[in-house]
This record gives structure tokens, C-alpha cells and sequence, in this order.
């Protein structure tokens, strides 16, 4: 197959976004505390980004209606979801019911958790940066907690799991 070279300026957001899909992420959901209560938000948009000091990203899309209270976050945890939390997507997505009625723990800074994501790191935020139309948060890790499992993983607007080869 030939390669297919293209300009984001020449062709649609649609193709853009398509070529990115190409890319398998993981899904996470972050979620911090605001005057409105317990609020989470699904993301794909996570990374690590030094071990020293222990720091992580995700980017929140401008547009999104929950956008100024996670901007405005002092404290968030990231929870990167296994397979078996795929429930937990739609929840946390627009409109979803997020943490009503859902049993939750909640940190020390106050921020709500749910219990038994595959890894999960509770944060302070440490910088923002422009990134478009989404803003680049950059969290320094405060603790961090893992299980065994496998990840949900996202890729061409598809869920799905992760093989383990041998």
C-alpha cells in the first residue's frame, strides 16, 4: 500500500482525526472536586512525562462543558481504566451520570475515587500549557496505586482489550 502524505490545512478535521485514531491510547478518567460536587472527566489525552521529578499530562478539550473546573484544579487523579471498567465511559462522558450513586472513596485533598482502576495517580497540578483547542495539564504525582489487569485501550473509534503474547 502506497503512503497517503497530507496537509491537516489540505483535507478535513475529520481526516486529521481519522489518521490519529490510527494510534492506540488507553482510556482514563480524571476526576477532581468542585463547588459543584465530584465530577469526572473520560480522556485518552494521558502521558507520562518524567520520572524525576514524577510528573504526568492530559489535555481536556476547551469545549467541554466541565473544561473550567478542571483548568481550574488544584488537586485531580488520573485512573487508567482496565478492560473490565468499560461501564465506566459512558458515566463519565457528557451527559453521563458520573458519580451519582456510585460508591467512591475520597483522598486527603479531597478529590473523589473510585475504587479498582488498573493504575491510578493523585496529583497536584504543576503547569498548563496552550495546546489549541485543548490545554496541556501537567500533574506532579503525589502517590500512585496499580492492580494486575488488562487496559482498555481506544484506537480507529473503537474500545477494546489488550493481548498479553508470550
Amino acid at each position: 500500500m502506497k503512503d497517503i502524505v497530507m496537509s491537516p490545512e489540505a483535507v478535513s478535521s475529520r481526516a486529521f482525526r481519522d489518521a490519529l485514531g490510527r494510534f492506540a491510547t488507553g482510556i482514563t478518567i480524571v476526576t477532581t472536586s468542585g463547588v459543584e460536587g465530584p465530577m469526572g472527566f473520560t480522556a485518552n489525552s494521558f502521558a507520562s512525562v518524567s520520572l524525576d521529578p514524577p510528573l504526568v499530562l492530559w489535555s481536556p478539550a476547551r469545549s467541554a462543558s466541565r473544561f473550567c473546573h478542571f483548568r481550574d484544579a488544584q488537586f485531580f487523579s488520573i485512573h487508567i481504566l482496565g478492560v473490565d471498567q468499560f461501564h465506566l465511559i459512558e458515566r463519565f462522558s457528557r451527559n453521563g451520570e458520573g458519580f451519582n450513586g456510585l460508591d467512591h472513596d475520597v483522598s486527603v485533598e479531597g478529590v473523589p475515587q473510585f475504587r479498582d482502576a488498573l493504575a491510578r495517580f493523585d496529583c497536584v497540578q504543576h503547569a498548563t500549557h496552550d495546546g489549541g483547542d485543548h490545554l496541556i495539564i501537567v500533574g506532579r504525582v503525589l502517590r500512585f496505586g496499580m492492580r494486575e489487569g488488562a487496559p482498555l485501550v481506544f484506537s480507529q473509534g473503537a474500545y477494546g482489550g489488550f493481548a498479553h503474547g508470550g
